[in-house]
């Protein structure tokens, strides 16, 4: 029983624990060559494999495309730390980003076998984002997490640049 209640009280700390705070503002000059025209081509499958070996995918999840600032890249790297892969246990409880970052994303969602796609994509250096979650809905902390991957568009490609969103 006094295990289970340490590993209860650690769990409920590890889900407090602070991230480290953003240092950089968010630079709408620097994030705006997502809103202008392109001929990119982002497509990717967003999944995570269980320790059993089986694939999840992200169905039906919303997948972001976010401009690859100084900003976003701190932020990002407060979140994952070296890794790709954040479990959903881990995710923090009170996350306010800037709007302006917000209003500075692209958004689809991901088909039933985690595949997705943006299309008219301008050239630059990307985030792309996505969770995969798995378990009881109506519990506090689910299986799975937040997942990602950075891609780079030149607007020279022949064929869609590819994102693969493991956590891997």
């Amino acid at each position: 029983m006094k295990a289970w209640l340490g590993l209860g009280a650690a769990l409920l700390l590890a889900a407090c624990m602070e991230r480290t705070p953003g240092t950089v503002a968010f630079s709408e000059a620097e994030a705006a060559f997502i809103k202008k025209p392109g001929t990119g081509v982002i497509a990717g499958h967003a999944f995570r494999t269980k320790a059993s070996g089986t694939v999840v995918n992200a169905a039906g999840q919303l997948v972001h495309l976010i401009p690859a600032t100084e900003f976003s890249r701190e932020r990002f790297k407060n979140l994952f730390g070296k890794g790709k892969y954040l479990p959903h246990r881990d995710y923090p409880r009170a996350d306010n980003p800037d709007p302006a970052y917000v209003e500075h994303m692209r958004t689809t969602k991901a088909e039933a076998n985690g595949r997705f796609g943006f299309e008219g994509v301008a050239p630059g250096e990307y985030i792309v984002s996505s969770q995969v979650l798995w378990g009881d809905e109506e519990a506090f902390f689910r299986e799975g997490g937040m997942v990602y991957d950075s891609v780079t568009v030149t607007g020279q490609e022949k064929e869609p640049v590819r994102a693969i969103l493991s956590g891997n």
